[in-house]
This record gives structure tokens, sequence and C-alpha cells, in this order.
């Protein structure tokens, strides 16, 4: 689902769960959707293990919230990030909500957001729990907004051809999208064909292959044929694709 970058939200983040090492990519990477009207991180700042985030806070204008873990055990900064999104969601004055978090505490907040009619954007490493992933309209792994300073072990490696074509969800996942996207001549606009699968899988990305684009990871498959086409605007060109089975 394409979204206008005129859109307002609000950006939540559980400091307790999240690595410091992806803020800019993060940002950036909500930019792409929309203007972050409200900035907000969670967690008891008194702790040394928050450390790492303050250097960050100023530079990008990310306002902290002091929560105190009043109970071993107990994570009272969930509660507090969930009771101000609640606020905010009141508010009508937003768009949609960024929850940053690999906690599947927040998956009923997600669900009880996109049920008002918001679009919800979750961010989180690549173990974040699959209810939370699937309560997303989109889910984006942080591993591939860390810096160029972290280690390849870090972030998501290219897959090889062989790897791909091996990768059953993958391959059905394209097909399936190409099928409903297609024309009669079965070929299909790739960019109707990557909306199509935002909807069947919010998690889904190509960067998780470690292809920048979706047109890059297609072609890397090589079970589908592709095709550059000339849009008749200027020098503008439209990408189709097709099962090379048909």
């Amino acid at each position: 689902m394409e979204k206008e970058t005129t859109d307002k939200l609000a950006v939540l983040i559980d400091a307790d769960n999240a690595q410091p090492s992806i803020v800019e990519g993060l940002l950036a990477e909500i930019a792409k959707y929309g203007t972050a009207n409200v900035k907000r991180i969670y967690g008891d700042w008194t702790s040394t293990k928050l450390r790492g985030w303050k250097d960050h806070l100023l530079d990008h204008s990310i306002q902290p919230i002091q929560q105190f873990g009043y109970t071993t055990g107990k994570n009272a900064t969930d509660s507090a990030m969930i009771i101000d999104a609640m606020d905010l969601l009141y508010t009508n004055k937003f768009d949609g909500f960024c929850i940053v978090s690999s906690d599947s505490d927040f998956t009923k907040l997600a669900a009880r957001i996109r049920e008002s009619g918001l679009f919800v954007y979750g961010f989180g490493e690549q173990k974040t729990p699959d209810p939370f992933v699937a309560a997303c309209d989109k889910f984006i792994y942080t591993e591939v907004l860390r810096t160029e300073e972290e280690t390849e072990e870090e972030s998501f490696k290219r897959m090889s051809t062989n790897e791909l074509k091996q990768d059953t969800k993958l391959v059905n996942l394209m097909r399936n999208a190409i099928e409903a996207s297609s024309d009669e001549s079965d070929w299909a606009h790739l960019g109707q064909v990557g909306s199509y699968i935002a909807k069947q899988s919010p998690d889904f990305d190509p960067r998780n292959y470690g292809y920048r684009k979706l047109s890059g990871l297609v072609e890397a498959i090589k079970l589908f044929e592709i095709e550059e086409r000339s849009t008749g605007q200027g020098q503008s060109k439209a990408v189709y694709v097709k099962d090379k089975r048909k």
C-alpha cells in the first residue's frame, strides 16, 4: 500500500528493545512514509543501560520519556508507551504510528490503532514475534537500518540465486503476486506486484534478502522475465514482470 510522504506520523520507541545504532537509518526510513511530528523514546534514563541512546536524542530531536522500573521483572516502559499511544490516537491529529520495538506486548496496540483506520509501521529485530509483525500494516526489520560501522553478522547478507530459488515461501509469494496483478498477456506491473506482496506479508522487504530494490530481487531469482517499457512520459520507464512458466 503506497503512502503519501505528507502523512503525519507519531514515532514511539521502546529504548529497552531497540539499539541506538539504528537511529539514523530508522528516521531516514520513516521519512519515506511521512513526517515524524512526534518522536518519543521510553525507558529508565537513570539507568546506565540506555547511555548509548542519550548521545542521539538531542541530535535527532527525540523526546525522552522517563519511566522508572517499579517492580523487578515487570516492564513499566511498555505500559507508559501504550498509554501515550492511545492518548495520541484520540487527538485525531495523526495518519499513522511507528512502533519501534521487538516486544510482542505491542501486538494489541498495533491492532487497535489499525482498527481506527490509521496505518501502523512496525520496526524491530528479526527475532520479533510473528503476532506483532502480522498486526502491523508494514514491518521493517531493523537489521537493514544499521549503520555501515556494524558488522556483517548484524545485517542481512545477499542471498544467491540458488538460495532464493530454494526459498519456497518467497517464490510462492512472488508468483501469487504476479498472477494476481497480471493482465491477459500474463505481464504484471512491478509496482502493483509490490503492493500486493505488502498486503499479504507485512515484513516483506527486498533488503531482507540483501537486495536494495524489488526489481533486483526479482531479477536475481531468475524465475521471472523482466521487461522495461516506456510510459510515454518523458524518459521514465515502467518495469513489468512475468512468470517464465507462462
